[in-house]
């Protein structure tokens, strides 16, 4: 069985029954073990605190996390991330600049080989290593 990462948004619709984008990702989980990055479990906590989501629905966020496979930091996680954001400098000092959350999230990925399904594909594009499964259609 397979196994793919999800980016926090995908996450997120398939956690919110009701969100229609749901339905355009699920093929690409169907039959697969469902990653997370502990990025991602933070950035769901941070939008819980937010707008003060109350204990059913953060009982069933936790649920849902402890279904998942949760992608924890490490050595090689970190010495990927910082490979990486080296990697999208380049020469002349310029450089791509991506989120530094999103760039976790991307390290999990490209350090377990998995791909990382998105919502937000500009936000992950040009990251080497990185296998990227998006429905958004492009601008």
């Amino acid at each position: 069985m397979d196994e793919v990462i999800l980016d926090t948004d995908v996450f997120s619709f398939l956690l919110r029954q009701e969100d229609t984008r749901a339905s355009i990702y699920r093929p690409h989980i169907l039959d697969r073990i469902v990653v997370i990055s502990y990025v991602t479990i933070g950035e769901l906590y941070f939008w819980a605190e937010g707008k003060k989501w109350q204990a059913e629905r953060l009982r069933l966020m936790e649920e849902t996390i402890r279904a998942t496979t949760v992608v924890r930091y490490d050595l090689d996680v970190c010495r990927t991330y910082a490979r990486l954001k080296s990697a999208l400098r380049n020469p002349s000092g310029s450089h791509k600049v991506i989120g530094d959350n999103d760039l976790w999230i991307a390290a999990c990925a490209v350090r377990h080989g998995l791909p990382l399904i998105t919502h937000n594909r500009r936000h992950f594009e040009g990251i080497p290593g990185l296998n990227i499964i998006c429905q958004a259609p492009q601008l």
